[in-house]
């Protein structure tokens, strides 16, 4: 093996009688660098998109989530109260009320989920990072938050005590078919905007926050019924043992969701775009290492007379194939460490000057991270192994010529 990986070492950083040779070369090696270059760029650039796309979610996620397994609400008196307060990996709670909603301002239509939310929601909760506009609740008044986007649909803004929200849902039973008069089938509140939140697009338009009485009363529903509970772990609490103790304290009726599966149908589409892109450029890296194989077949071409006099001195016919294995995975090797160093340095220059923008005001997100550095090594390097294995065959048609 010491023979071999010496006269690839010779073989690789010598230039060859043939120019040919070495501008073949040369295309091969910057082919794998780019190729590493630009996967190791891609995977940073999509690891910044995926965190920059997550963090909207730790704004208003909780740690754990608990909610019916079936049915609309669970109930949760003095004694179970009692429990939950004794669990030692729980923080914060936050009883929580939630249901669809129509909204109606001056006319202007929307349809949104009122989340009634207690005191404890800002402990939960870091809702003074997403306030846009004014405050957050006042507790036991009627008053609610809107997202910007609900706020833009209705026109509405914070504090116009002269023109109130108007808050409808359907009364418990109430058959819809054929009613004429809305306030029959409807029971309506009219509310002050407090304050506007702005998280994202999608949640803008989609929560409208109040305090838990008023979502209560809107809703009819008794003192210890509720959709769900928010909770904030304490500061190195086990996930898995606060959901067990969850489940065994509501009897296994109940599900806890932690933040990933509360964003289920989101982490999959990223993991599933990121294993696209992934695959995508991996396909061009294999298509740039079609370079590698056709450079060292030239190589084993050009050196038939030098592989004939080894096969004559005494090396074997696996020694000379691993001259050329060698060749090629030491050129593999060199252009993806070379390109994942470049890579490290454009991740880096973005991150400081933000060169490259989505939007005048916002800069395309990019991360670094180890394991991108790894992913790459590995493609490249099973790549290129691969790929001089397949070359290294033709040095016995080389032999026989």
């Amino acid at each position: 093996m010491g023979f071999s990986l010496y006269i690839a070492k010779r073989y690789l950083f010598t230039k060859s009688k043939n120019n040919a040779i070495n501008i073949i070369t040369s295309i091969a090696a910057a082919g794998v660098v780019i190729g590493s270059l630009c996967l190791f760029v891609v995977l940073s650039g999509f690891s910044g998109l995926k965190d920059f796309s997550l963090q909207y979610t730790t704004l208003i996620d909780p740690d754990l989530k608990v909610s019916p397994a079936s049915g609309k609400t669970i109930l949760l008196d003095s004694t179970l109260i009692q429990e939950l307060d004794r669990i030692p990996e729980i923080a914060h709670y936050s009883k929580i009320i939630e249901e669809r909603v129509f909204l109606n301002f001056r006319g202007k239509n929307h349809i949104a989920v009122i989340k009634g939310v207690d005191e404890n929601f800002e402990r939960v909760n870091p809702v003074d990072s997403i306030m846009l506009d004014n405050d957050w609740l006042n507790p036991e008044q009627y008053e609610v938050v809107v997202g910007l986007g609900t706020a833009y649909k209705l026109s509405l803004g914070a504090r116009n005590y002269q023109n109130l929200l108007e808050i409808y849902v359907p009364e418990k039973g109430a058959n819809l078919s054929g009613v004429l008069d809305a306030t029959q089938a409807f029971s309506k509140e009219q509310v002050v905007v407090s304050g506007i939140y702005e998280i994202n697009e999608e949640l803008n338009d989609k929560y409208v926050f109040a305090d838990l009485a008023l979502a209560r009363n809107l809703l009819s529903l008794s003192q210890d019924q509720y959709s769900g509970l928010e909770v904030k772990l304490a500061p190195e609490a086990s996930q898995e043992d606060a959901r067990a103790k969850l489940n065994e304290l509501f009897d296994n009726q109940v599900q806890v969701l932690d933040r990933v599966q509360q964003n289920d149908a989101l982490y999959k589409m990223l993991n599933t775009e990121n294993i696209a892109v992934y695959l995508i450029f991996t396909l061009v890296m294999i298509i740039a290492l079609f370079n590698v194989i056709g450079s060292i077949i030239m190589m084993i071409l050009d050196k038939r007379n030098n592989i004939s006099t080894l096969f004559n001195l005494g090396a074997t016919l696996k020694e000379i194939r691993q001259i050329f294995f060698f060749q090629g995975v030491i050129m593999t090797s060199l252009g993806g460490i070379i390109g994942i160093l470049l890579g490290i340095i454009l991740v880096y220059l973005q991150l400081q000057f933000e060169w490259v923008s989505i939007t005048p005001s916002l800069a395309y997100p990019v991360k670094f991270k180890w394991i991108n550095v790894i992913v790459v090594l590995l493609t490249i390097s099973t790549l290129g192994m691969l790929a001089a294995r397949i070359a290294s065959i033709r040095v016995k048609a080389a032999l026989n010529s």
